[in-house]
This record gives C-alpha cells, sequence and structure tokens, in this order.
C-alpha cells in the first residue's frame, strides 16, 4: 500500500466550482477542433452557413463571458479516487454539490434542477449533482465534468437486445435513436453508445464515451471499425447541422464495452448537442 494522501474537500470545492464556469462558457479544444473541421467538410451551402453561425456563437460568448448554450445542463461528474486518498473536511458528497453550487451561482448560470421530479419546485442552485464514483489505484483524484443539456438527453435510449441480434442489431439502434432524435438534439452531434454489461451499467457507459476526445477511437478493433462506419452512416442521414440538411450530422461515434450476460445485449445512446461540454481537472 502507498502512503496515504490527504486532500482536503476545500480544494474540491473550488476545483469543481471553476469547472462549473469554464466548461460552461468555453467549448473543450477537441470539439473547438471537430467544429472547425465540419465548417471545412460540410458540403451543404445551408450546413456551412449553420455551421458559421454556431462559430459565430462560440466566439461571443467567449469574448463576453456568457454561456455557449442557454441550457447550461444538469452537472454530471465522473470522480476516479485513488484508493491511496483521505479526504479531510466535509463528505466528499456535500464538497463536490457546493463545488457545484458556487459555481453556477458565481458563473450565473442557468439553474435547471428540481428537486421532484413530479412536484417541479427549482432547487434554484443546480443541484444535486448526478456523481459517477470509481475507485482506482494511485493517491489523485480525477474529475470530469460534463454539464448535460436536456434537449439531447431526452433523445437518449436503451435498448435490451437480444444476443441473437449482434453487431447488425447494435447498429441498427444507434441509426434508430440517431434518426429518431432528428433536430431535436442540436446536431451536429456527438453520440455516446454503451454496449453490454446490464442496463445501468450501458447508460452510464454511454454518458462517459461522450467524455472522450473526439478522434479518439476504442482501443479495441472491432468497436473501433464500428465507430467509423456509424460515424459515416449516421452523416448519410442527411440530418445536417441545425436539423436543416447536410452532411454533418454527427461530430464523433464514441462506443464503450463492457462483458455482459449470456442471455444479453444492452445498448444504450447517450446523445449530445454541438457543444459537448467537458472538462477534466487532476488534483
Amino acid at each position: 500500500m502507498g502512503t496515504i494522501r490527504t486532500i482536503q474537500t476545500d480544494e474540491l470545492v473550488n476545483v469543481v466550482k471553476e469547472m462549473c464556469i469554464k466548461a460552461n462558457h468555453f467549448l473543450a479544444p477537441d470539439m473547438d477542433r471537430a467544429m472547425k473541421d465540419a465548417l471545412e467538410s460540410e458540403r451543404s451551402p445551408l450546413g456551412k452557413q449553420i455551421l458559421s453561425q454556431l462559430q459565430d456563437n462560440l466566439r461571443i460568448a467567449g469574448e463576453e463571458m456568457i454561456p455557449i448554450c442557454q441550457d447550461t445542463g444538469m452537472a454530471v461528474l465522473f470522480v476516479e479516487i485513488g484508493q491511496d486518498v483521505h479526504f479531510e473536511g466535509m463528505l466528499l458528497e456535500d464538497a463536490l454539490n457546493e463545488g457545484v453550487r458556487r459555481g453556477y451561482a458565481e458563473g450565473f448560470l442557468r439553474k435547471s434542477v428540481v428537486s421532484d421530479p413530479l412536484l417541479r419546485v427549482n432547487t434554484k442552485d443546480n443541484t444535486p449533482a448526478i456523481i459517477h464514483y470509481f475507485m482506482v489505484a494511485g493517491d489523485k483524484v480525477k474529475i470530469t465534468f460534463a454539464p448535460k443539456g436536456f434537449g439531447s438527453e431526452n433523445m437518449s435510449r436503451v435498448f435490451m437486445l437480444k444476443p441473437a441480434e449482434g453487431e447488425e442489431g447494435v447498429k441498427k439502434a444507434i441509426l434508430t435513436a440517431v434518426d429518431d432524435a432528428g433536430p431535436n438534439a442540436c446536431p451536429p452531434m456527438v453520440i455516446g453508445v454503451g454496449v453490454g454489461g446490464d442496463f445501468e451499467k450501458a447508460a452510464i457507459m454511454a454518458k462517459q464515451a461522450l467524455t472522450r476526445e473526439v478522434g479518439e477511437r476504442s482501443p479495441l478493433p472491432h468497436i473501433a471499425k464500428m465507430e467509423e462506419e456509424m460515424l459515416s452512416k449516421i452523416n448519410q442521414l442527411g440530418i445536417g447541422p441545425g436539423g436543416l440538411g447536410g452532411t454533418t450530422t454527427a461530430l464523433a461515434v464514441n462506443i464503450n464495452t463492457y462483458p455482459t450476460h449470456i442471455a444479453g445485449l444492452p445498448v444504450a445512446i447517450n446523445i449530445c448537442c454541438h457543444v459537448n461540454r467537458h472538462i477534466t481537472e487532476v488534483i
């Protein structure tokens, strides 16, 4: 066992606060490159015009420090905790939520969370966040913050396929979800896919796949090949930028996989809009 490292939770609060503000105001570098590349490669004049307008929006947001999208999302955090870390101060979950609370207040970001899904009373500080914890080796804490707007989130799907449906069934599920989403997910989209595990594992993998850098392929050759094929097929659907037609419907298809049961083939598709906000910090 390594030496135990103590991290003060106040540090977590400040890091999360800054991540909330930065991710909502500036496009991640990989998304910035992908959007600029799309403007070059888009073949439809209207599609090019829409992409150009989106670039203007991003530029103005950066210059005037206003959010890149009015839907500043529900805060999603992926927290990888080294098992040689000890936290001192607040409860970890309280610290992470306090960071979100301060980030959304001090950044003047829209508060979009309601305390009860049926009573619909706003919590007024965008908490609680959705937090996924992972224990890993080492003495570091890696936090990925990915605020998720619900225009695209509402278009996400889970399919519980039969094993016999195989690879073709997975591809059909992805295309079905994207085609049904159409313009509602603010294309060009990034498509996160989780294949395997069980019902909830597939969905978490799909969400986490959205935070993978655009252009980075799965380390599994057969999955990397499927990612490329799906990206090509999605871009042939003709949905295009803003849903107004064109050759850029998606910027990336990222597929994560996990072992599954002999009787199952879960597939989750989590769709994100063209801003696909994500930022990672290591403490």
